[in-house]
């Protein structure tokens, strides 16, 4: 199948993940992969929510927002109580995916807050949003224990996300916007480095689909996540357990 953009159907689109893009967070990537754009912030908070008072146990949260003309149309900013049905459920993802790759008490008594902003959107943004919060996430990982507040390192194993979807009736890997408005299946996958499933959201959009295409795009997926696994790691490499030497 000949894709918009050329792409083979197991190709991912170009991804950069660009590091320090904020002189104040703790930990800070813009991940861009084909025209998608994330700016990921990484806070820490010496509090945690209420229901984890004297457990010694850290905590992971993410939010998530889309830009207003992060898309051909302007949308209206989100903010307050105005928070739409899809951003909740997408920050909701991002920080249950985050949270299962950290060691919350080896984290201790605090939080980390991602947000992830949209700065331009051309398809699978949630996915993009997690792989450059986990780096942003690690860089955070890294500056406490530079300052010897954690006694080691609480991140687990890396996790990244990639979306993947059957169209004209084939299974391909990471959707720009127009092979996502055409789908007929569609599914974001998140794993991590050890080759584990944190979530899988499939949807049969247009039609049903079988137990082989399910496991084709599983497949094409696992191809995804771990080439980007590659890509964090190379762009921590200065960072905590990823220092080289």
């Amino acid at each position: 199948m000949l894709r918009v953009d050329g792409r083979e159907n197991n190709q991912l689109r170009e991804c950069t993940l660009t590091l320090n893009v904020n002189r104040y967070a703790e930990g800070s990537c813009l991940v861009s992969l084909g025209h998608t754009r994330v700016y990921c912030t990484a806070s820490v908070d010496d509090r945690v929510p209420p229901f984890l008072f004297n457990t010694q146990q850290g905590w992971v949260t993410a939010e998530y927002g889309m830009l207003p003309r992060a898309t051909s149309d302007r949308n209206d900013r989100e903010g307050g109580t105005r928070v739409g049905g899809r951003t909740h459920e997408i920050q909701r993802l991002i920080g249950r995916s985050l949270r299962t790759v950290t060691d919350m008490e080896a984290l201790g008594s605090r939080t980390i807050r991602l947000d992830c902003d949209v700065l331009q959107a051309d398809g699978g943004t949630r996915t993009a949003s997690i792989v450059g919060a986990y780096v942003a996430l690690a860089q955070a990982c890294g500056w406490l224990m530079e300052k010897k507040v954690l006694k080691r390192w609480p991140l687990l194993t890396e996790a990244a996300a990639i979306s993947v979807g059957i169209v004209a009736g084939e299974p391909v890997l990471d959707l720009c916007y127009t092979e996502d408005s055409q789908a007929t299946v569609d599914m974001n996958v998140v794993m991590t480095a050890k080759k584990e499933y944190i979530e899988v959201q499939g949807t049969g959009e247009g039609r049903p689909f079988t137990r082989d295409e399910h496991d084709a795009m599983l497949q094409l997926a696992w191809s995804g996540i771990m080439t980007l696994i590659e890509k964090q790691k190379q762009a921590l490499a200065a960072v905590g357990p990823y220092k080289k030497g």
